[in-house]
């Protein structure tokens, strides 16, 4: 792409966004490369904002873009190639906004496209709480409408990259794409990668004009006049910077606000939707949900979570302890220690509160689980592993993650009694569900982890030792949000004091807690212990129902001559989809669930024995299992709370089976319609006309009559009782006679069985007419087999 060398940049982007719509996608990004390498800074800030919109899409979500977030490089290698090193943290496109951060431009970004509490808050004239916002914004000239932050180039660049997320809805080709293979999550994990190192420092930007390096963004004068709700945070570089000038030496000192940036803008947009006070409202059970996340965009913040473990565990075990806070660390080494605690954990906290408490009661719930238990185990990201005991059980977790424990209680208590009121509600014979439980157990359980936790609750409940109402007013402020360069308390009460702070900072001052360890608490584990002592009785009996109508079957059934069971207890469908090989993880599933457990609150088995004679697991007199709970009302029976709960988990049911006539029952989707209905007719016609004969017959007493009765008479017909679960059951009023039924031939299994049937024969070299009169034949021979069991069954049945 050839330019004049005095162009003017109106020019430029109109010859760009030609070019976007007439040529190829990889001829335009070397076209681009091109224009970011010759042209200067003055000109390239005039198309950045129509670039970065046509990479990541429109705010609104009308354009789409690049479509980052299905593109995958095993469907489209050449463009995702392409894509991939024009967006890499070293790539071209983060070299223009390196060469427009030198020369301190500034871009628009309207503040309605924020998240909801961001928006509400500034809208108000408050500034958030993230240094993020923090005199960035801007009124228009006529004020009152159209707020705007004025952000550089590398804030203006991620706000459009971490909002794509979000903004951008999937094609409806992408709903199978798997998140992992997108381009957009592997340029989540470069940039986290390139930008909060594990190892070394964070690498300066590449130099974009002969001076070197940009520098970081210079502080601007407040626009306006804001009412800060927390405390006033300031820049970690620029905090760090004021207290200690020895550290201007070191270039990444210069560099950290970059990394810093990242992590606000990653947590802001993806994590920022509920604010304290939306979070406690939400609890209505009228509230109206004001933003739902998808599991892509869970899975997304689930990287987040890992990286920073891995990128806060990068720590030497020096500079971890306490002693390590002093003015001799590094801008990074500070950062690593304050990335999780100050930016993650309160916003963190609310995303999974509301996504415990609205997220469907489904199997996709385990991209939630998945996050949740990633950040509760921050030791499965540090670079020393914990070895394994001999026995091959769990790693114990060390005292070394205590703190961490103590200082994110609520996450893992109250969280953990939030998916126990999810289990509870769940049918745990499904394997999907029995695996989130059985996940959730098994962390939990972990060797020490339980210790920690109750030490954190006593900690927590303790009396405090200091005066109420100034205790009171440091717990309201979230915890490290001060200097990180300040004096560490007494370690006798700091610990206290920090699983205080976390609590009240994160529920407010008036909270209930509720122990996990406690009564309550206690009670909910007991009942899903029950819950999943019968869930293991329900997936056995569907084994155990599968395996005996598989054994039973009769040989021809397969060939389509007998009618399916309509009254089965469970659809066939339902068999089909479990397999023994789902039963059977459902078991091992629930077993190692049940054992954790027990392991972690100490449960005995008189106590499981117990609860489950007092759900009434027991059987009736005729060995089949109780009704669901319910009262009886004006219409009828009514299910109590217990009776739903167990109808939904599968551990009673009410026995429902087709009561009317056989012939006139729906058209199965393995029938064909119009077969069975000319079938009907037939059949019709001829029981009409020969009704007197076949009644004389099936009237015989010798062999001639059994055999007329096995094959046109209903088995059981003139004994079935209309069930009804409030009274007994009353004889129908209406008895059939014998009858001819031809509707098994409107099967499709029965058609397929004889195609292929006579398909064998013709290899046999077998005709069609003697392979009809062997299959006349040997079916006689069966029903006359048949018919002298079913008459001996009877006889003994007298």
């Amino acid at each position: 792409m050839a330019f004049p060398h005095l162009q003017q940049p109106s020019f430029l982007l109109a010859s760009l966004k030609a070019d976007a719509i007439n040529k190829p996608f990889a001829q335009r990004c070397q076209d681009l490369v091109k224009v970011i390498e010759d042209f200067p800074a003055k000109e390239l800030h005039a198309i950045f904002p129509w670039l970065v919109e046509s990479i990541f899409g429109s705010l609104d979500g009308v354009l789409i873009g690049w479509n980052l977030r299905s593109l995958q490089g095993r469907v489209s290698p050449v463009e995702y190639s392409i894509a991939m090193e024009f967006l890499d943290p070293g790539g071209p496109m983060m070299k223009l906004v390196y060469k427009l951060q030198a020369e301190d431009y500034k871009f628009d970004f309207p503040v309605s496209y924020l998240p909801g509490p961001v928006k509400a808050s500034i809208q108000e004239h408050v500034v958030p709480d993230s240094p993020l916002y923090h005199n960035k914004v801007q009124f228009p000239p006529t004020g009152g409408l159209g707020l705007n932050l004025a952000l550089n180039p590398f804030e203006y660049y991620m706000f459009f990259f971490a909002l794509s997320l979000i903004t951008q809805k999937p094609l409806p080709g992408a709903l199978h794409v798997r998140t992992s293979d997108c381009a957009y999550f592997i340029l989540v994990d470069r940039y986290l990668s390139w930008f909060l190192p594990t190892e070394g420092s964070v690498l300066p930007p590449l130099s974009s004009s002969p001076g070197g390096p940009s520098p970081s963004p210079a502080p601007r004068t407040p626009a306006m006049p804001f009412a800060s709700y927390g405390l006033h945070h300031t820049s970690l570089l620029k905090r760090h910077i004021s207290h200690q000038s020895s550290v201007n030496a070191d270039p990444a000192s210069h560099e950290i606000w970059r990394s810093e940036t990242l992590l606000q803008v990653f947590v802001e947009m993806w994590l920022h939707h509920y604010s304290l006070e939306m979070y406690q409202k939400m609890q209505s059970p009228h509230a109206k949900e004001s933003f739902t996340p998808t599991e892509e965009h869970v899975l997304v913040v689930r990287l987040l979570i890992k990286h920073l473990h891995a990128f806060s565990n990068s720590l030497k075990p020096e500079q971890v302890s306490p002693s390590a806070h002093s003015h001799a660390t590094s801008p990074l080494e500070e950062f690593k220690r304050a990335a999780v605690p100050r930016f993650v954990q309160q916003k963190l906290y609310l995303f999974l509160q509301h996504c415990f408490g609205h997220w469907p009661l489904d199997a996709s719930f385990r991209a939630v689980l998945e996050m949740w238990l990633s950040y509760l185990q921050p030791w499965r990201y540090a670079p020393e592993k914990q070895p394994q005991g001999s026995d091959g059980q769990a790693r114990c977790v060390s005292e070394r993650w205590a703190p961490f424990v103590q200082e994110n209680l609520l996450l893992y208590t109250k969280l953990f009694v939030g998916f126990l009121s999810r289990a509870l509600r769940t049918d745990l014979v499904s394997p999907k569900n029995a695996l989130m439980v059985f996940r959730v157990a098994k962390v939990f359980a972990q060797p020490n982890l339980a210790e920690m936790i109750q030490k954190g609750e006593q900690l927590f409940l303790e009396p405090e030792l200091v005066i109420a109402h100034r205790q009171h007013r440091l717990f309201s402020a979230p915890t490290l949000t001060g200097s990180f360069l300040s004096s560490w308390p007494p370690a006798v009460t700091d610990t206290s004091f920090k699983v205080k702070s976390h609590v009240y900072s994160l529920e407010g001052q008036d909270c209930k807690y509720t122990p996990m360890f406690g009564p309550e608490v206690r009670t909910l584990v007991l009942r899903l212990a029950q819950l999943i002592t019968q869930a293991k009785q329900t997936a056995k009996s569907i084994s155990d129902q599968c395996g005996e109508s598989t054994a039973s079957r009769p040989f021809l059934s397969w060939l389509g001559f007998c009618l399916s069971d309509t009254n089965s207890s469970y659809p066939a469908n339902d068999l089909d989809d479990m397999g023994q090989d789902s039963i059977r993880k459902t078991d091992e599933y629930l077993e190692k669930a049940l054992e954790y457990l027990c392991q972690m609150f100490r449960l005995s088995e008189a106590q499981l024995a117990q609860l489950t004679l007092a759900m009434g697991t027991t059987q009736d007199e005729n060995g089949k299992k109780q009704l669901p709970d319910c009262i009886v009302g004006e219409d009828g029976l009514i299910l109590t709370p217990l009776g739903r709960y167990q109808i939904i988990n599968g551990l009673r049911k009410f026995d429902i089976e087709y009561q009317g006539d056989s012939e006139l029952q729906p058209i199965r989707s393995y029938e064909i319609a119009s077969l069975v209905r000319l079938l009907f007719r037939l059949s019709s016609t001829i029981n009409h006309r020969f009704a007197g004969q076949m009644r004389a017959l099936c009237s015989r007493a010798d062999f001639l009559g059994s055999f007329c009765r096995y094959h046109l008479m209903e088995p059981g017909l003139t004994d079935k009782h209309l069930l009804s679960p409030v009274g007994q059951g009353r004889v129908a009023s209406r008895a059939q006679g014998p009858r001819l039924s031809l509707r098994f031939l409107g099967s499709y299994r029965t058609l397929l069985s004889l195609l292929l049937a006579f398909f064998v024969a013709s290899l046999l070299r077998i005709g069609p007419l003697p392979f009809a009169l062997l299959l006349v034949l040997g079916y006689f021979l069966y029903a006359a087999a048949m018919t002298l069991l079913t008459e001996q069954g009877k006889l003994h049945q007298l």
